[in-house]
Order: structure tokens, then C-alpha cells, then sequence
């Protein structure tokens, strides 16, 4: 273990460096197994709450822990980068002829920014560490980054089961570096919702079974974006004019008064085109309009078909005749679910 003074000395660089590479937060967690989280993890499988998501079942013994992926991991640097909003991401509610697109989708695409500036900081480590083995990840592994920042103390994961960080909120965009140094591990912060259950009533869904548990199968995020097919018709009203993700649960957390759009990366401002886009621009797409608009974007990778389906059940819920045209034409799209919705709109006199 790199300890005394010297650990703590790394500890503040490896911080420094993160903080120059755009990091919000930094904390340092060991990498062995901790048998609380393997079992809230496996507990959460054996509910079903992962719904179709099969490679969360899969490759759950490379989830419990980081020696689990990788043996020789013996420490893990979670890091998070704010992409904190300017505007409140609330405000379209109240326009069901827009289109609601998460805050984290509107700029460019999150897994390139914050893999791109982890390799920097990893390469950093190992020139200041040479005997240092490294690996980075950013959402694109079975790695718990939730559990993970959690231990780390750059937050703690809250009754919405998101990391809140008492400095930056929810807004927070996690990657970790695993490495075979052993370094100090950092405190944890104690969970501080207290008696709030904002992010629980303010759910469109019931997504949230209890406190602390999400159950994926009736996320608005999971339904749009994971959700393959045609989406549950019990869910359909309550998706509202939401077509990429939800940010209600993060938007009316109490915490996020101290996030600041300052600490937010210049890659995730928000794009004109998607702030508060309307629904007839994207009903109109066809497979080479939607690769085109969101190029770059973390949109790209649900398809037209998934994307087109989603607008159709906003444009259901908007109550808009001028809409009607494009929603009959989308009756006979080659796919069944966008059919499918379509159908559901034009019965709902779109």
C-alpha cells in the first residue's frame, strides 16, 4: 500500500489532477469485494427490477466487485463530472407540444468526453506511478459506479438510488479508474435524505417500490431507452412528453441547490436543437434524418424505430390535432411497435 504520508501526498495529486482534467469530484475506494453491496446487487436481480436488461444478470460476478472484473485491481479512483443544467429541466412540462429529452442527453455524447479525459488521468498515473497497471471505464462495463462513488465519499446514493454529492447534487456524470496500486481509501459520506421523499413522490411511474430501490421495469428512462418493442400501455399517459429519459427524480432533489452550471463541462451544454425541440420536427424523421441530427449524441444508439415510437406516445399525450397527419402516416411504418404507437396516438386524437 502506498501509506503515510506519501499516500496521502498521491492521494491529493491524483485529486489536483482530476480536478485539472474537469472533475468535480475524486475519491479513492478499495477494490475487494464488500458483501453488503454484492448482496443488495443480487438481491436486486433476483426481484427482476433489471428488466430486459440481461447483461446486468449475466456478468453479475464481474459486478459484485472490482477484483470480481479484474483480480488484480486493488483500488478504484471514482470520479464524477458535473453537467449541471442552466434551465430548469421541469420547464417543458408544461408545453406538451415540445419534446423532453433528458439534461445529460443534449449535448454530446458523455461516454467519449469522460473516457477521453479518464485515459488522461490514467496515463498521468502510471508516468508519476511506473510500476501502476490501470483499466477505465465509463458505463460501457459491468462496473458499479453508483456503489463505487459511494464508497469512495464523492456522495451517496440516494433514496432515488442516483449518487448525490453534497457539493454538486445529482448531476454527475461517474467514471472509475481501477488500478493494481493500493492506495488509502477514502471516507464515505453518511447518507444525508434524512425524512425527504421528494425524489419518490415526484416519480411519473412508482418506479420506486421502497426507498432506496428502483425497479428499472417502470423507469420512464428504462422504458424509452432500454425498452425495446412497444412500451406497456400502463405507462404510456404517464410518459408524457418525455421521449429520451427522465429527470424528474434528479430535478426536484433538494441537494442539487448547490450544483452549478459553472462546474458543467463545455462538451454537455446543452445543443440548440434539443432544448425544447417540437414533436412534428421528429415525427418526420426517417433512418438517415435521425443518424444525421444525432450524430455524436447518446441518442444515436436507441435507433430511429425506438426514437419515432417514443414521440408518437408524447404526441398521444399532447392532445395536438396539427399532429394527426404525421402520426396517420407513421400507421403503417415497417416497424410493429412504432405502428403499434402510432395506432395508440391517433386514437388519442394527436
Amino acid at each position: 500500500m502506498v501509506n503515510g504520508e506519501a499516500g496521502i501526498a498521491l492521494a491529493e495529486r491524483i485529486a489536483d489532477q482530476a480536478r485539472a482534467l474537469g472533475f468535480v469530484a475524486c475519491g479513492i475506494a478499495s477494490a475487494a469485494e464488500d458483501p453488503e453491496r454484492a448482496c443488495r446487487l443480487e438481491q436486486w436481480l433476483g426481484e427482476g427490477h433489471h428488466g430486459s436488461m440481461e447483461w446486468m444478470e449475466t456478468r453479475a460476478e464481474h459486478r459484485r466487485s472490482p477484483q470480481g472484473l479484474w483480480p488484480e485491481a486493488r483500488s478504484v479512483i471514482a470520479l464524477g463530472m458535473s453537467y449541471a443544467p442552466a434551465a430548469d429541466p421541469l420547464a417543458l412540462e408544461a408545453h406538451p407540444d415540445r419534446a423532453r429529452i433528458s439534461v445529460y442527453a443534449q449535448g454530446k455524447d458523455y461516454h467519449d468526453v469522460v473516457k477521453k479525459r479518464l485515459k488522461a488521468l490514467a496515463r498521468w498515473l502510471v508516468a508519476e506511478e511506473p510500476e501502476a497497471q490501470v483499466k477505465v471505464f465509463v458505463d460501457t462495463a459491468p462496473v458499479m459506479e453508483k456503489p463505487l462513488g459511494e464508497a469512495a465519499g464523492i456522495g451517496w446514493q440516494g433514496k432515488h438510488t442516483n449518487l448525490v454529492s453534497p457539493d454538486h447534487g445529482s448531476w454527475l456524470f461517474l467514471g472509475a479508474i481501477y488500478t493494481t496500486l493500493e492506495l488509502e481509501p477514502s471516507q464515505p459520506h453518511r447518507d444525508q435524505c434524512g425524512s425527504c421523499r421528494a425524489c419518490l413522490d415526484a416519480c411519473p411511474t412508482d418506479a420506486f417500490p421502497a426507498p432506496y430501490r428502483l425497479d428499472a421495469r417502470r423507469c420512464i428512462s428504462y422504458l424509452t431507452i432500454e425498452h425495446k418493442g412497444e412500451v406497456p400501455h400502463e405507462f404510456r399517459e404517464a410518459l408524457g412528453n418525455r421521449i429520451y429519459g427522465c429527470d424528474d427524480c434528479l430535478a426536484v432533489c433538494p441537494w442539487n441547490k448547490f450544483a452549478s452550471e459553472a462546474h458543467a463541462a463545455r462538451e454537455f451544454l446543452p445543443r440548440a436543437e434539443l432544448t425544447a425541440p417540437r414533436l412534428a420536427e421528429f415525427l418526420a424523421l426517417d433512418d438517415a434524418g435521425f443518424r444525421s441530427l444525432f450524430s455524436g449524441s447518446p441518442i444515436k444508439r436507441i435507433g430511429r424505430d425506438r426514437f419515432v415510437r417514443n414521440c408518437l406516445y408524447a404526441a398521444g399525450n399532447s392532445g395536438d390535432a396539427a399532429l394527426l397527419a404525421q402520426v396517420e402516416r407513421l400507421l403503417a411504418d415497417p416497424d410493429p411497435a412504432v405502428a403499434d404507437a402510432a395506432g395508440w396516438a391517433k386514437a388519442r386524437r394527436a
